[in-house]
Parts: structure tokens; C-alpha cells; sequence
């Protein structure tokens, strides 16, 4: 095996802890990335725009740096890819849409200057569904993008591009963005980790449509990966209106324990009050609360008392869609993804009464779960109701499904509530599709689910696809 490929197995903080010893530069490991990227991204369609020159030129810079002993951060010379959504000075955010410039942007959005400025090496964007629309990811721009565990499936979305790199270690931190599941739903179809933080603690510029449903995280194979990336991104910034501080120093603190979890409350909630899981996901729920009491949690099976916040968030959403739509010239809108004109379109129905309506459902909803939390530390539930599906369409053929929202209900009131959650991997499904468990906490206790996810993974760690898996189906 050549030093590349070896490399390109290995995760930030084995990488870091070679540049440390002198054992290899961060030269070698971003070639070891492209040189995946050159292999897998045919089939995966994960990365929309690579920097080969500037990712070299920032390598270079890197090593220079360990050479001297005076590296920038923890994370320097570490291969990481933005999400399309995310500007990144000197390349073009297209956001998965025909009605986007193809300049390359002038500045950094929060998380791109703050990782390039720690030292990371930005390889690139990944693919986003257009303006991150919904749960999946295929665009009219960049075409499918594909589940690396099986290429006739899809990744999940709108981070699919960012976990399908992750899955096959195209680049070892990405960066996600989740206004409704978009972290965590191709966290668990691609069998990564993935996590969003408390509203406003990883900060973005400029807002998304819905602000204050947005958030941004890292997809990684390990918790240890998602703390150095956090480490760097999860800092206060006063340009980010929503940005609050209180962030911990230090991300992975509590993580450093004896990987006991002891004490822990965890409510294991299958249907999240409302919700129809997929019977070979509720297994591995069950596998995942019987892990959590080995490891000294006490898991007890209750739902919360609360309804369905679909229709609240479905209002909120369609009415986001509908104010991006008015904004782009009627012109374009053939071009545009038919699902986001469907959703826009209905969004245009309602009121300002109806949306302030919504809001007070929202923060009812808030209410109910700030309350649960006073009687439990953690909430653990499926992280998608439903194995990865057929590529190339918004809801499972057959289903009857309107849209995305319908087959994710338990990732969304974590961002009507802007409450910490993660997705877990956790085992497969008997024709090997990645199952994920989520686990969520209260605002604000961001390390103490931290610390749960960083056990139950040391404990039981995530497998990886070597390559893509299938036939290539095409774009």
C-alpha cells in the first residue's frame, strides 16, 4: 500500500500527531486526499469544485510551519472540505443552483476563515441540493449525488456531498449546515458522525432564508475529528447577529473522562411522540440504549407529551422558500429545482398571522422539551425514520410521501427548539445500509453530549467503505 493510501485512511488526529513526530507533512496527507478525491468523486459526486493548486500551496505552508515547530492551531495542515453553501474566498458558491453566479467569491464566511486561519487546508466545496432545499442531494447544476455504501442510494442531504467525502475520508473534517436534519440525516445515510451545537454557538454569515432554524457543524468519523474542527469553528463572532458566546473553552473537556457515562438520564424516545419508525431502525435503537446502560447510563423508555411539529415547521419552511423564490428573477425559476418552486409556491399561501402563528407552536414546543430536560440529561431517538432510499428522489418511490420533512420527523424540532444533537452510526441494516441514532440534549449542554457521543463511539467505533460500493449509476 503506498504511503498515500495509508495516509488516506487515517483520521485529523492521527494526521496531526504524524506532523508532531515528523513522520509525515502535511504535504503528504492533502495529496493522500486529492489522490481519494481523484479515485471516488467520479462515482460519489461529493465534491463540486477542488483546489488542487491552492490546496498544495496551503500544504506547503503548513509544513513549513510544523518544520519550525510553530504550527497555528491543532487542526494546521489538516485536509478540510466547506459545504457549497458556505462562501470560501477564491472559489464559487454556487449553492446547487443554475441561478448562481460562477465567480469565485471575495471572503470567507465564519467557518471558512476561521478554519483557514487556524492552518487547515481547504480542499474544496461538497454538494448541496439547490439552497439546501431538502433531505437529499441532487441538484440541475451538478447533477446525483451518491450513498458510498451503496451508489444506487441516496446520501442524505443537504450535507450529502460533505458526508459521503466523510465516508470515504475524501478530506478528513467537512463542514455541514442543518436548518432541518441537514447535518444528521446524511450523517446516518452514510454512516458518519455528525453534530450541531446549541443555536448560535458555531456562528455563519451571511443568515440562511430561515435563520433561526440554521445551524452550522462538522461531519467526521470520529468525536475526537468533530472537537478540533469545533475547537476552531465553535467560537463567538460579533458578525453573525445570532451569534452568542458561552461557548467552552475547550469543546472535547468532558470527553476526556474514563469513558463511563454513569449517572446519565437518557430518555429513549422511539417515536418522538408522533413519528412511524422503520422496524429494522427501531432495532438498532434498541441496540444503542442497551450500549448506553453498559456504559453506566440508565436508558428509560418514555415519549414526550408533545404534538406533531410538522405542520409548524412545514409552514415556517414553505414560507422561507417562498421569500428565496421572490427574490430571483420569474425568468430563472424553470431552471430551479421543481421540488423547491412546489414548496415555495405553497408557502406563498400564508399570512402573517399563519407564521405568527407557527412561531407561538414553535416556542410551545420549546417549552415542552426544556421541561423534559429537566428530568433527563439526554434524549435518544432514530436519527432518520427510514434506511437510505432509491438516488434521484426526494421521497422513497412508492411512499406517497409529499416531501423530505414526512420521512425526517425527528430532525427538525431540534432545530425548531435549537437544541444540541448528533447523529450516531450505529450497525447496519441486513443488506448492509448504515442505521444512525441520534442523541439530543438541552441548549447549552452541548460537552455533556458531547462526552455521550464521544464513549458510545470509542466503545463501538464506525466501519467505513474501502471504495464505493455499486455500480456506478451515472449523474
Amino acid at each position: 500500500m503506498s504511503v498515500e493510501h495509508e495516509l488516506g485512511d487515517l483520521s485529523a488526529t492521527e494526521l496531526v500527531a504524524g506532523f508532531q513526530r515528523g513522520d509525515w507533512t502535511p504535504v503528504e496527507a492533502v495529496d493522500a486526499s486529492l489522490e481519494r478525491i481523484q479515485r471516488f468523486n467520479d462515482a460519489v459526486n461529493a465534491y463540486c469544485h477542488v483546489d488542487y493548486e491552492g490546496a498544495r500551496e496551503a500544504a506547503r505552508a503548513s509544513a513549513a510551519r510544523w518544520k519550525r515547530g510553530s504550527p497555528l492551531s491543532a487542526v494546521d495542515g489538516v485536509p478540510t472540505s466547506m459545504k457549497d453553501l458556505t462562501e470560501v474566498r477564491g472559489m464559487p458558491a454556487r449553492e446547487g443552483s443554475l441561478t448562481t453566479s460562477t465567480a469565485a467569491c471575495t471572503r470567507d464566511a465564519p467557518p471558512a476563515r476561521a478554519m483557514r486561519e487556524a492552518g487547515a487546508v481547504l480542499l474544496g466545496k461538497t454538494t448541496t441540493p439547490e439552497f439546501g432545499c431538502k433531505g437529499v442531494t441532487d441538484s440541475r447544476v451538478y447533477g446525483i449525488t451518491r450513498n458510498p455504501w451503496d451508489l444506487s442510494r441516496t446520501p442524505g442531504g443537504s450535507s450529502g456531498g460533505a458526508a459521503a467525502a466523510c465516508a470515504l475520508n475524501m478530506g478528513v473534517l467537512h463542514q455541514g449546515g442543518d436548518s432541518g436534519g441537514s447535518i444528521r440525516i446524511p450523517a446516518a445515510f452514510c454512516g458518519v458522525f455528525g453534530f450541531k451545537s446549541t443555536f448560535g454557538w458555531v456562528p455563519q454569515w451571511p443568515p440562511s432564508t430561515m435563520a433561526s432554524l440554521s445551524h452550522i457543524g462538522p461531519l467526521t468519523r470520529t468525536v475526537d475529528d468533530a472537537l478540533l474542527m469545533l475547537n476552531v469553528i465553535g467560537r463567538f463572532d460579533p458578525h453573525d447577529y445570532f451569534s452568542v458566546p458561552g461557548q467552552p473553552t475547550d469543546w472535547g473537556e468532558q470527553c476526556r473522562a474514563d469513558g463511563r457515562l454513569d449517572g446519565l438520564r437518557i430518555a429513549m424516545c422511539p417515536t418522538l411522540g408522533c413519528a412511524a419508525p422503520d422496524r429494522r431502525i427501531l432495532e438498532h435503537l434498541g441496540e444503542a440504549a442497551e450500549r448506553l446502560e453498559a456504559l453506566g447510563a440508565t436508558v428509560t423508555r418514555i415519549e414526550p407529551e408533545i404534538e406533531s411539529s410538522l405542520e409548524t415547521y412545514r409552514v415556517l419552511w414553505a414560507s422561507a422558500s417562498a421569500n428565496q423564490l421572490s427574490h430571483i428573477p420569474a425568468q430563472h425559476h424553470g431552471v430551479m429545482d421543481p421540488g423547491l418552486r412546489e414548496i415555495a409556491r405553497f408557502g406563498e399561501q400564508f399570512s402573517a398571522v399563519d407564521l405568527l402563528d407557527a412561531q407561538t407552536a414553535r416556542t410551545r414546543l420549546n417549552g415542552h422539551l426544556d421541561r423534559f430536560f429537566d428530568s433527563h440529561d439526554l434524549m435518544l431517538t432514530p436519527s432518520v425514520a427510514i434506511p437510505p432510499f432509491e438516488a434521484g428522489h426526494d421521497v422513497p418511490p412508492g411512499s406517497g410521501m409529499r416531501d423530505w420533512m414526512e420521512w425526517t420527523p425527528y430532525s427538525y424540532p431540534f432545530n425548531l427548539t435549537q437544541q444540541p444533537a448528533a447523529s450516531l452510526p450505529c450497525g447496519f441494516t441486513d443488506d448492509g445500509l448504515p442505521v444512525g441514532i441520534q442523541l439530543a440534549g438541552a441548549r447549552f449542554d452541548d460537552a455533556r453530549l458531547l462526552r455521550a457521543c464521544h464513549a458510545f463511539l470509542k466503545a463501538w467505533p464506525a466501519a467505513f467503505p474501502s471504495a464505493p460500493q455499486g455500480a456506478s449509476c451515472g449523474t
